[in-house]
């Protein structure tokens, strides 16, 4: 059964730090890129960062760069997103997806996703 499972998220405070995990099964991982995407309330989902199935690409929305870091080990079929500085404006549900490798230059836009994690929640607040 094919599934991405996200862990991790929470309640941080401003200027504190999260780790979110993805891990998959069900297909074969090292040939997907992999994306974490964030939908705050009343939004749309948007790309936040995204790593190609080698982990050799990595792409960053501008409003995280500098403080988000995405990893992935092939070997625990697992994506990381290590979230540092956070604000307020972070708060959101965070989906990991995954899409084939060949479709790396789209991995920010929701379209073309292959797979959809359930999402996890991060609230940044005081």
């Amino acid at each position: 059964q094919l599934q991405l499972v996200e862990s991790g998220g929470g309640l941080v405070q401003p200027g504190g730090s999260l780790r979110l995990s993805c891990t998959a099964s069900g297909f074969t991982f090292r040939d997907y890129s992999i994306g974490w995407f964030g939908q705050a309330p009343g939004k749309e989902r948007e790309g936040v960062s995204c790593i190609s199935g080698t982990g050799g690409r990595i792409v960053y929305a501008d409003s995280v760069k500098g403080r988000f870091t995405i990893s992935r080990d092939n070997a625990k079929n697992t994506v990381y997103l290590q979230m540092n500085s956070l604000k307020p404006e972070d708060t959101a549900i965070y989906y990991c997806a995954a899409r084939p490798s060949i479709l790396f230059s789209q991995c920010l836009l929701p379209k073309t996703v292959s797979y959809w994690g359930q999402g996890t929640q991060v609230t940044v607040s005081s």
